[in-house]
């Protein structure tokens, strides 16, 4: 069968309900869940604002607009390489000059959410991997990873979601060599449902922020917050993680979707 053959048979089955879009962005808003820097880096990203331009009144009377005000990692977003330091050097590690036919890819579903749910701090380690591997199969190259914990449940409160005491926030992710044997499968980039792609407790690994250090020193992407992932299989879908095209942007709030048979 030859490609065009098969475009037609995708949209076949997306106009017949075989193939079921799954949307796994959060809504974006004044009260999604906004990340928190330590105090003495003093700058964090600004709460999300909507501004009404006009809805049928005197400002515009046939139509309804609206201005808003955010920062490139607000909600469900994505992680291009120039957000971090290790990937500061790469000419196409901006959202308007990344290689978009990497964003739509086959999607492995590591299901972490009993362990989340029994220790909001478990991380996802390389053995971890292997032996989802073992049962679902090999992770392939120019995949993406993503890891359920269910952790979108909490997106309503935003305590509840960055759940933080005085030893900082408490969150489920990935250990550095997790994520340094995913790289070694060539992953195109790795999501997680928690407010950033590193586990809370992050800042104190070697190297620190493992995801962010690694997943950008090789030029690959991190999606963070994404919600309905227990919607997915393990294997089998396909996620359309498209950032928007902001010039010499480091992220993008994007509205995360996912192909999955019906």
């Amino acid at each position: 069968m030859g490609t065009a053959e098969l475009l037609v048979q995708l949209g076949d089955g997306l106009l017949s309900g075989a193939i079921r879009v799954v949307d796994l962005s959060g809504p974006l808003g004044p009260d999604t869940p906004i990340l928190k820097l330590p105090p003495e880096l003093a700058r964090d990203t600004p709460r999300i604002e909507i501004h009404k331009i006009s809805e049928y009144d005197k400002d515009g009377p046939f139509w309804a607009w609206n201005w808003m005000k955010l920062g490139e990692h607000s909600g469900t977003h994505f992680d291009a390489p120039h957000h971090w330091i290790t990937g500061k050097d790469y000419a196409d590690g901006f959202t308007d000059t990344l290689d978009l036919s990497r964003v739509v890819a086959p999607v492995n579903v590591i299901d972490c959410s009993a362990e989340a749910a029994a220790d909001p701090d478990f991380l996802l380690t390389a053995e971890g991997v292997r032996h989802w591997e073992a049962e679902y199969g090999a992770i392939g190259a120019g995949e993406w990873v993503v890891m359920r914990t269910d952790w979108d449940a909490r997106a309503t409160s935003e305590a509840a979601f960055l759940n933080a005491d005085t030893t900082g926030p408490h969150s489920p992710g990935p250990t550095p060599d997790c994520i340094e044997y995913l790289l070694s499968r060539k992953i195109v980039g790795w999501g997680t449902q928690c407010i950033g792609t590193d586990a809370g407790q992050a800042g104190g690994m070697t190297p620190p922020f493992p995801a962010h250090n690694l997943l950008h020193r090789d030029n690959c992407f991190g999606l963070a917050s994404l919600a309905n992932l227990d919607q997915l299989p393990p294997k089998g879908a396909i996620l359309i993680a498209a950032p928007l095209k902001i010039a010499n942007g480091t992220g993008s709030p994007i509205r995360a979707l996912a192909l999955v048979a019906g």
